[in-house]
């Protein structure tokens, strides 16, 4: 499936900003260097979270287990460019069937473990996809049940990872691998095709399907390996679910890039991650800021393991600070600063770039921008300029807030059956709209200084919420005259969600009746509030569109009271 126009394909092949290859091409060069050494670790305590015994495939294995894989799903029915919406921990089968899906041609759609109906049924509304790939349980819930209820109306096929009859890893072990290789050399897979579609919330009520081409994700191996201090050689471990750019560009594409060992962790545990550390001599991770700042003020937990093979760790989703920079350096290991999104933006500050502690903290490179110099991939593939969203008017002068528009090689092409906001998403130059705030720095223009969201997303660890989503959800709540949601600052996770509600008549709505109201609805845990302050009315403008930075202000106030 093509949806990035065939001129751009073209024209950024030309210049050799995309090689025109697949995922599958990058992974096949990994197993013919890697062959018997070490390629995919499963978390250690994986018994424990589904019941299955960690593995740990050499590249040779890894390969064998992708075409077994590709062969039973082809044999389930799987074509070219069917979509299959992947609801899976960050195991290996995980990675198998994103790897299997870069062979055979087929689109991966993956999403968060604790979506329940409320944003499934969407989703799959939304793609119509060939199957629906989830495992029996975990962490208590029953995905394969939801996966099938939802079946019965959409029509897609259920498989599972699980247990007992239908496994799909038993009938991946026992699948001829002579048919995924015949389906490839009928099928071959261009650069420009699409492989995922990744779920990110924004402004708008419901989430938005990100596609992303194979000459995406490729190219994303080669700017986060040059530009976050990533090196041949580490070992890498993934903190995260394989559900967007953070997981699948941050860590898996660098992988298959430098052809090493991917380790495995989920859901976060600091202790298993520390341990992971220790046990499989890690050099490159990501870490969210709360956990670095954490571990910092409580040196007796670093202290009962032993992470020296660790040199370098990238943080983002929320400032950081000059402090933590320099706490980590002093112990040898170097923080990367990272500004990303699902759409394909992405700046780094690394040692290499931004060497001194307080402007790594504060400060990006401009790396795209008109009149600059960095030898960097990043900067050779793209193009960033700050521009007024009132007036449209492009910033040069140091010191004006503007908000960053980014063009190129990394950004997405449009929102996936969403013509409207595709179009939102660009300016008349092509250049996505991020919605975040930066500055010139006065003094030093070679960086961009870090402002504030223009947009009202929430960004409760690393995760963005949409608070319209929620006021959306919250406009049947019968105890309320209407009510609308907010982030507020929270030292471990950046922000969490309060609720400001104007009570119906005689009404005393708690915060527990908010919270029940939602999960009635199958709502994913991480998007209910935290905390409920009540108010006489929303703010509003003359449009009736609720003004959430007032608002913010308001509930702020009253939960210092």
């Amino acid at each position: 499936m093509f949806l990035t126009p065939a001129e751009r394909v073209r024209d950024y092949e030309d210049r050799g900003w995309w090689r025109g290859e697949s995922v599958d091409a990058l992974t096949r060069r990994a197993v013919a260097a890697g062959q018997d050494g070490d390629a995919l670790v499963d978390p250690f305590n994986r018994a424990a979270l589904d019941g299955q015994e960690p593995e740990r495939l050499t590249w040779k294995k890894l390969d064998e287990r992708v075409d077994r894989l590709a062969a039973a799903l082809l044999e389930w029915g799987l074509q070219k460019d069917d979509i299959i919406l992947a609801q899976l921990p960050n195991t290996v089968d995980a990675v198998l069937l994103f790897l299997a899906c870069a062979r055979t041609g087929a689109i991966l759609s993956p999403v968060a473990m604790p979506y329940r109906r409320h944003e499934l049924a969407f989703i799959a509304g939304q793609l119509n996809p060939r199957f629906f790939v989830t495992v029996d349980a975990f962490a208590g819930f029953e995905h394969a049940a939801l996966a099938r209820s939802l079946a019965e109306d959409a029509g897609f096929e259920v498989l599972v990872f699980g247990k007992g009859d239908g496994d799909l890893r038993a009938l991946a072990a026992t699948a001829d691998p002579t048919h995924t290789h015949a389906h490839v050399e009928a099928n071959p897979v261009a650069g420009g095709e699409v492989l995922t579609i990744c779920w990110t919330s924004g402004t708008e009520s419901r989430p938005k399907g990100v596609p992303r081409d194979h000459n995406h994700w490729v190219l994303n191996a080669e700017v986060v390996a040059d530009g976050t201090g990533a090196q041949d050689g580490d070992v890498l471990l993934n903190p995260f679910p394989l559900v967007n750019i953070g997981s699948i560009g941050g860590l898996v594409m660098p992988w298959l890039q430098l052809g090493t060992k991917l380790v495995l962790h989920h859901p976060f545990d600091l202790g298993v991650f520390l341990k992971q550390i220790e046990q499989e001599k890690v050099s490159y991770t990501i870490a969210p800021p709360a956990v670095l700042t954490a571990l910092l003020k409580q040196p007796q937990i670093l202290d009962s393991v032993d992470i020296s093979s660790l040199h370098t760790v990238s943080s983002g989703s929320a400032p950081l600070s000059p402090w933590l920079i320099e706490g980590w350096a002093k112990k040898g290991i170097e923080i990367t600063n990272v500004f990303g999104s699902n759409e394909g933006a992405g700046l780094f500050s690394s040692a290499a770039s931004v060497p001194d502690y307080a402007n790594r903290a504060r400060y990006f490179p401009r790396f795209g921008a008109d009149g600059q110099e960095w030898q960097a991939r990043s900067h050779e593939v793209s193009q960033s300029r700050l521009v007024d969203p009132d007036t449209e008017e492009e910033i040069t002068q140091p010191g004006r807030p503007g908000e960053l528009r980014l063009g190129g090689a990394s950004i997405f092409s449009q929102y996936w059956n969403a013509p409207e906001l595709s179009e939102a998403a660009f300016d008349t130059k092509g250049h996505y709209r991020t919605g975040d705030l930066f500055e010139i720095v006065e003094g030093d223009e070679r960086f961009y200084r870090f402002i504030g969201r223009s947009k009202e997303i929430i960004v409760r660890g690393g995760i963005n919420i949409s608070p319209a989503e929620i006021d959306d959800l919250l406009t049947g709540f019968p105890l309320a005259v209407e009510a609308a949601t907010v982030g507020f600052p929270d030292a471990r996770l950046g922000e969490r969600i309060a609720v400001a509600v104007v009570p119906a008549e005689g009404a005393e709505p708690t915060l527990e009746d908010v919270t029940a109201f939602l999960s009635e609805r199958d709502v994913a845990i991480y998007k209910r509030p935290e905390k409920l302050v009540v108010v006489d009315k929303l703010p509003r403008n003359p449009m009736n569109k609720v003004m959430r930075n007032e608002l913010r202000e308001t509930v702020l106030e009253k939960l210092e009271d």
